[in-house]
């Protein structure tokens, strides 16, 4: 049995795309930063530590959990939760880089198998208007999100190019600028 240690719905699209049967399980872990925690080392330990939660629950089961921290200018970029922070962390991303530590674990207990992966993956953003974050905002209401845009939808729009080794990132390269979309 093959278990994703998440409640969030984009990594469970990641997963759907491979086709393989799996279950959800929220994993129920405090994600409260740590002190003097680096951005890389809370990602992996949050990510162990919701694959190793679920995992006591299914000891016979594979468990995949995964945790993502965004960075801007040495700021680690929570989930906004609302449109107004949502607008605030767009306008410090404008112009600038965000770099998104993504860590994988999956365990098996009953083989004693674990697997830790880690990925950095860095968007540039266009310089944005106050108009387009508006926009944005409006149109998407990313809140859910670290850094408060979506690269899988609209969010894509925001920023000139992104650098990853990860191949579920949308695109290595965007090689000309867009604009949200304004109503007709």
């Amino acid at each position: 049995m093959l278990i994703l240690a998440s409640t969030s719905s984009y990594r469970r699209e990641l997963l759907e795309r491979l086709r393989l049967r799996f279950e959800v399980a929220a994993p129920q872990v405090d994600e409260s930063p740590l002190a003097l925690e680096t951005p890389i080392e809370r990602a992996r330990r949050l990510a162990l530590a919701k694959a190793t939660a679920v995992s006591r629950k299914h000891p016979a089961a594979t468990v995949i959990g995964g945790d993502q921290v965004a960075v801007c200018k040495g700021e680690v970029l929570e989930k906004p939760g609302e449109s107004e922070r949502c607008r605030a962390q767009l306008q410090r991303l404008s112009a600038s880089a965000a770099t998104y530590y993504t860590a994988v674990a999956v365990l098996n207990a009953a083989s004693y198998t674990s697997i830790e992966l880690m990925d950095t993956t860095t968007v540039y953003f266009r310089a944005l208007s106050r108009h387009e974050i508006e926009r944005y905002v409006e149109l998407e209401r990313p809140f859910d999100c670290a850094g408060g845009f979506r690269a899988e939808a609209l969010g894509i729009a925001l920023f000139a190019r992104v650098v990853s080794e990860d191949p579920t990132v949308l695109s290595s390269r965007l090689s000309s600028p867009f604009s949200v979309p304004s109503p007709d």
